[in-house]
């Protein structure tokens, strides 16, 4: 972890996201790891002041299996009070899925799971923002268009849920594969004014900033370099700069973080943001995860100067 937080720094990122367990794994800790205050030290030192947790990936609130519900009420719950130990400003959630139940059903699921949550989290988890992440809308997942993400949103809000303890993360691969068309500026701007109108653009707390290598409205979701994807830089270029999002809290969960690219592409954030051309990636950008999957290159090889 404190590796993570000098990592973070010498790259001159500002906000970090974290798992604070295993992703994949129903089992936590049973007490603090014992770097947690080093930890938290290195973070203020460098000045970091965004910590994110992105909650496991078995959390599903939506779905119908009670055995899966209930596990998932108590592994959101120690997210939280955990979260506020590491003082983390938010806990990252997929929304779930509904398992073929119906979108009605799948939010009432989750509103009465997330209370459920935070009655069982309690004080400890004062101060932590719980936030929602949308889908690309595989897998019955629930929070695909912004028109669920306000049906949620009012779901919660009739629940008596506080609106200073939820919000909303927007990952722009998902919204790619959910069919946004988010690739220019004026996609970008349809976004946020209909996002506005029906959620509330003070909902939106954090935003995953990825590129993707799926089809637009194919509902995969696969992340690519920055400008390397089928989005482009224009598109998330837009998204560092729409006037609407100047106090939300951006991560990037692109490729390569392993082998350092994450360096690379907090550059070319940079360089979108300014509005300079981005310059092509090498083919070493692509070749780790090839070797990986046995794929053919992908579009981001012939795209990378986007």
């Amino acid at each position: 972890m404190v590796r993570a937080a000098n990592r973070a720094a010498e790259i001159g990122a500002t906000a970090l996201q974290i798992f604070c367990d295993n992703p994949t794994s129903w089992r936590r800790r049973e007490t603090l790891p014992p770097e947690l205050q080093p930890f938290r030290d290195r973070l203020a030192h460098h000045q970091i002041a965004s910590l994110v947790i992105h909650a496991p990936y078995l959390v599903n609130l939506a779905g119908p299996d009670p055995s899966l519900y209930e596990r998932s009420v108590g592994l959101l719950a120690n997210e939280l009070t955990v979260a506020a130990a590491y003082g983390a400003t938010m806990v990252n959630v997929h929304i779930g899925s509904h398992r073929g139940e119906g979108t009605d059903a799948g939010i009432s699921r989750l509103t009465a799971g997330l209370q459920q949550v935070f009655d069982l989290a309690g004080h400890d988890a004062d101060g932590v923002v719980l936030v929602l992440e949308n889908s690309s809308g595989s897998g019955f997942g629930l929070g695909s268009t912004v028109a669920e993400l306000a049906a949620i949103d009012a779901a919660l809000s009739k629940a008596g849920l506080p609106q200073d303890r939820t919000g909303f993360c927007l990952d722009t691969a998902h919204l790619w594969g959910a069919g946004y068309q988010i690739s220019s500026e004026a996609g970008v701007n349809d976004l946020m004014d209909e996002f506005s109108a029906a959620v509330g653009i003070e909902r939106l707390r954090l935003v995953h900033l990825n590129d993707s290598r799926s089809e637009l409205g194919s509902r995969a979701d696969r992340h690519e370099h920055l400008g390397a994807g089928h989005i482009g830089a224009a598109g998330l270029g837009r998204m560092l700069t729409h006037p609407a999002l100047h106090a939300v809290t951006y991560v990037l969960e692109t490729p390569g973080m392993e082998e350092g690219w994450d360096a690379v592409n907090l550059n070319r954030a940079r360089e979108m943001a300014a509005g300079r051309p981005l310059a092509a990636l090498p083919p070493e950008a692509f070749e780790t995860r090839r070797a990986k999957s046995g794929a053919p290159p992908e579009l981001g090889d012939a795209a990378n100067g986007n």
